[in-house]
């Protein structure tokens, strides 16, 4: 009798540690109008078509998509010809890199977010300091630990390459070089940029900086094409919202990580849409890189984006003051001190390690810390304690390793141009 009993009993032991669902067992519970809802929410098919930028009249211009494509490939677009926007957005990492923190010409002090989708969302960097994806893209190109060049230079550089002059002409008309130009110059750069920058009468810096500008739309424009691909989640999400008997996109498992996804994991609070982020700003309590002061987050970000002379507002916006509704209208409360952009969660198999800083390794370390939610080291954590059981966080992710997929921008556009 005790022999017989003993296999018995370590089933129920192991039933109760990792749990029916976990063991492919039958007995998910279905799911109900409300959960329904969310899941159709949560699909690919409930994906707008990209919205319009305003503030970037090329934005879905097929010759400034291809000369951005071209420049976001180059090496020669920064001061040691080694560092393109490919050396950190890796297409074959869903445009990450791998890495804790970027690695351009030095380390930078963040961790490189993705940029699949990246055009849906009204705001750019973790604090949000930037209001366009053009805008964006200019940053990296002047800032010391990323390319580390200037406008002046790259004016250098594309004029004096035929293919990239005739290709900026296309789309943006005559190129024509200021008279006695220096060799590099911006606004905030070493004393002898500076030096050189305000040597510069004032028409010559706006010119400078329109072309400047221009580049940022170009790249703008190429990235607009990176798109999310469909996963074995929106195929399941087909399935169950058309009320199809056929639900095996999958397994009992994903399909009850999926429902503590909705339910109690909470997730969907913040990773909600389509692209599993409400491109908002949140303190959930992660530790600040280290080495460094904690993060101010979105409470700098939105006076950063405020005063850039590069935002939907300024002279360089294509856009009219009445649709820069984003930023006209953007919030500063103090509880957004330490909050952060909530990132997409498409395609997160293929981006680790996670949070602004790379600070978490793998996906069972980002699940026990909401799990877990700690204090926050600035303002307060708005994530809560959940109490997720062993097996619930392993079927939360299961179901997050569902949600990657070949991505639906064209081959050519991921792979490097013949220069």
């Amino acid at each position: 009798m005790k022999s017989l009993l003993l296999p018995l009993l370590a089933s129920a032991t192991l039933i109760a540690v990792v749990g029916w669902n976990y063991l492919s067992i039958p007995g998910v519970p279905a799911w109900s109008e409300e959960e329904l809802t969310l899941i159709a929410s949560l699909s690919l098919d409930s994906l707008p078509p990209l919205p319009l930028d305003p503030s970037n009249l090329v934005a879905d211009d097929p010759a400034a998509a291809e000369f951005g494509h071209r420049l976001y490939f180059d090496t020669r677009l920064s001061s040691n010809a080694q560092v393109a926007c490919a050396t950190c957005h890796k297409p074959e990492l869903m445009f990450t890199d791998g890495l804790a923190l970027a690695v351009g010409v030095s380390i930078g002090p963040m961790h490189t977010p993705s940029l699949v989708g990246l055009a849906y969302s009204p705001w750019f960097y973790w604090d949000g300091r930037k209001d366009s994806q053009w805008a964006q893209a200019l940053a990296p190109l002047e800032a010391k630990h990323e390319h580390a060049t200037d406008r002046v230079q790259l004016l250098h550089l594309i004029s004096s390459d035929a293919v990239y002059r005739d290709m900026y002409e296309n789309v943006f008309g005559p190129l024509n070089l200021p008279a006695m130009l220096p060799e590099s110059g911006m606004p905030e750069g070493d004393p002898q940029q500076l030096a050189n920058w305000n040597a510069l009468e004032r028409e010559t810096q706006t010119d400078i900086s329109q072309f400047f500008a221009n580049l940022g739309k170009a790249i703008a424009a190429f990235e607009r094409k990176i798109l999310p691909g469909r996963t074995r989640f929106d195929d399941y999400a087909a399935e169950v919202v058309a009320g199809s008997d056929k639900d095996d996109a999958l397994n009992n498992s994903e399909k009850a990580g999926l429902k503590l996804f909705l339910g109690k994991g909470q997730c969907v609070t913040c990773h909600n849409g389509p692209l599993f982020t409400n491109h908002e700003f949140h303190n959930t309590g992660v530790l600040a890189v280290r080495g460094q002061m904690p993060s101010m987050g979105r409470y700098n970000g939105v006076r950063v984006s405020r005063e850039d002379s590069f935002n939907c507002l300024g002279e360089f916006s294509d856009a009219s003051p009445a649709e820069c509704i984003e930023l006209r209208f953007a919030r500063d409360a103090n509880d957004l001190v330490g909050a952060l952009k909530t990132p997409t969660l498409r395609n997160i198999s293929l981006t680790a390690p996670y949070m602004h800083g790379g600070q978490m390794a793998d996906l069972a370390e980002v699940v026990n810390h909401y799990n877990k939610a700690p204090s926050s080291m600035l303002s307060h954590n708005e994530a809560k304690p959940l109490g997720l059981r062993i097996v619930e966080r392993l079927q939360l992710e299961d179901f997050l390793l569902t949600l990657s997929a070949p991505l639906a921008t064209e081959q050519k556009w991921l792979v490097a141009p013949d220069y």
